[in-house]
């Protein structure tokens, strides 16, 4: 019996939890019967569900009947689990320096399995033009700059097993989004070489993303910055004095994880 109170309560956390990361890509509220949808539940079990996590303050309802999305509560606790992270303490005066220096937006990403989840972010200085990314956003490693680099410094073999493991996550997104696995392999070799990838405009028409990879004192990737603009803006730029800038700034977050070469 009492294994089965266990593994009740267990499922019960399980299908809670499942329901804040649905949640948590739907900022502006996701209907009760999409909700349960998405959840592969019924919706008298989510609404269940719902209701606990609105008592613990966790979910609320919108302005919209059975409509919801997160609190502020969630947000706190991800701001406090980010604080705890001592690379953030290296890196934002880094990051900070190379947002004044460009005057466009600056992304830093860690990588989460097969992910890479935004971490710390930085306006543009001027302009309007302003990238769809925000804090604690999980990319998709095919399609966003970051990601890349997180593949190709990965084991050879990493990318014949994120391409199997999840066909249907590989959509054309832009006429430039890479969606065979051959032309993958190509573009993650020529990473290696030289040392960078680009974004260009395989995740959203109009914007262009620059990104190097943090290595620590092993060598290994589990950090990327990058630097995204319009990619009109991209041809005012001397493209060779902006990579510069940035690569810096990676060099000198890789130094401080104890990189001994760069």
């Amino acid at each position: 019996m009492e294994l089965e109170v266990k593994k009740t309560t267990n499922q019960s956390l399980v299908r809670a939890l499942s329901l804040i990361d649905i949640l948590s890509d739907y900022p502006n509220g996701c209907l009760l019967a999409k909700l349960a949808e998405l959840a592969e539940l019924n919706k008298s079990t989510t609404h269940r569900m719902l209701q606990t996590l609105q008592s613990c303050g966790y979910v609320q309802q919108t302005h919209i009947s059975g409509c919801y999305r997160l609190t502020t509560k969630c947000l706190a606790i991800g701001q406090k689990t980010l604080a705890s992270m001592d690379i953030l303490s290296i890196a934002i005066p880094l990051l900070n320096k190379l947002n004044q220096e460009t005057g466009e937006t600056v992304n830093f990403s860690m990588r989460q399995h097969d992910h890479a989840v935004m971490i710390y972010k930085l306006d543009p200085k001027t302009g309007l033009t302003r990238t769809r990314a925000y804090v604690g956003q999980h990319l998709q490693l095919y399609c966003s700059a970051m990601g890349k680099l997180f593949m190709a410094y990965d084991k050879p073999e990493y990318l014949a097993h994120y391409w199997q493991q999840d066909p249907m996550r590989i959509q054309k997104l832009t006429d430039n989004t890479i969606v065979v696995l051959d032309d993958m392999t190509q573009e993650l070799r020529h990473i290696k070489e030289v040392g960078y990838a680009m974004d260009n405009e395989e995740n959203e028409i109009g914007t262009t993303c620059i990104a190097y990879p943090i290595f620590n004192f092993n060598g290994d990737v589990l950090y990327a910055l990058s630097v995204s603009l319009s990619t009109a803006k991209l041809s005012q730029w001397d493209k060779t004095a902006l990579m510069g800038c940035i690569k810096d700034t990676a060099k000198a977050i890789s130094y401080e994880l104890g990189a001994s070469a760069y």
